[in-house]
């Protein structure tokens, strides 16, 4: 890898490339950057004007890595970022909004990257709505179905869900929406869809936040449908031997994939056979108020 990269008009310095990031598969920082450079155009517009968090590893993950809000002083200037406030001033967030961007973070040790639910301009509004399934045991069979029933009942609600692996442990089923309303309402919608997804199959599903209650079941997560809260990004890599990445699907790839089947060195393998399926998410947003009042009708026979 050369020691300075030319993308767009800016120009990237790269180092330490041969550092070994994931000891156990001895993949390097520079394979990291340079997943990072491939899959831009495909990553970008689910980053565009997004908020990050960033998960920086300079020593590898086998060292402690350390979460990030507030852009470094060095951080070039053309590198974007959004002013949020917070109760006592305001963070500066980087957002990645071209290449450059996101190999440059990639270089400062960024292996991770999480991402708002909304956008510049309107951050009290979020665009997609998140259930993050986290499963407490080992059956990929039922974390699977359970995705599919996720899936199924936003459908029947009025959404147009969108499944992913994490690249951790399970499965992210997201839905986009119409920029209309804010968190609280949002974070309302889904707390009360998985409230009711769990009654529906209690042997398999639970809203209990404690560990402990949960026994063997799976958690659905609604709480990145929060302000200022985060899920990772799709086709973003995680901090974990192998350098799997978060991966989005189509539902019929849903049965016999494993949430860390995707790696930064088979990815572009299966994206040269299948274009992104979450490529045009966007156009399938609704407004949350049709699905509200399904929602509250089932809710209502439910009582």
């Amino acid at each position: 890898m050369a020691d300075r990269v030319e993308i767009g008009a800016h120009t990237v310095a790269l180092t330490s490339a041969d550092r070994i990031y994931f000891p156990e598969t001895g993949i390097t920082k520079g394979a990291l950057v340079d997943y990072y450079r491939r899959i831009a155009d495909t990553m970008l517009p689910h980053l565009h004007d997004r908020p990050l968090t960033l998960h920086r590893f300079p020593d590898g993950v086998g060292e402690n890595g350390f979460f990030q809000q507030n852009a470094s002083d060095y951080f070039p200037e053309w590198i974007a970022r959004v002013e949020v406030a917070k109760e006592d001033g305001q963070v500066a967030h980087v957002m990645a909004n071209d290449a450059a961007s996101l190999v440059y973070l990639a270089n400062q040790g960024v292996i991770v990257f999480h991402a708002w639910l909304s956008r510049a301009g309107q951050l009290d509004t979020p665009d997609r709505l998140i259930l993050d399934l986290d499963p407490s045991g080992t059956d990929l069979a039922v974390l699977r179905r359970a995705a599919r029933d996720v899936g199924d009942f936003m459908r029947e609600v009025g959404l147009v869900p969108h499944v992913m692996t994490t690249g951790s442990s399970g499965f992210h089923v997201a839905a986009p929406l119409k920029r209309e309303h804010p968190f609280d309402v949002v974070r309302a919608f889904a707390r009360d869809l998985a409230d009711l997804l769990a009654r529906r199959d209690p042997d398999h599903l639970t809203t209990e936040q404690r560990k402990r209650k949960r026994e063997n079941r799976i958690f659905l997560d609604t709480l990145r449908n929060s302000y200022a809260h985060t899920a990772v990004a799709p086709y973003s890599v995680r901090a974990k031997e192998g350098a799997p990445v978060a991966a989005p699907l189509d539902w019929s790839e849903l049965d016999g994939v494993t949430p860390q089947q995707y790696t930064i060195t088979n990815l572009f393998r299966r994206l040269a056979q299948k274009p992104d399926p979450w490529r045009d998410m966007q156009a399938h947003a609704v407004a949350l108020d049709g699905p509200r009042r399904a929602l509250d009708a089932l809710l209502d026979e439910d009582r």
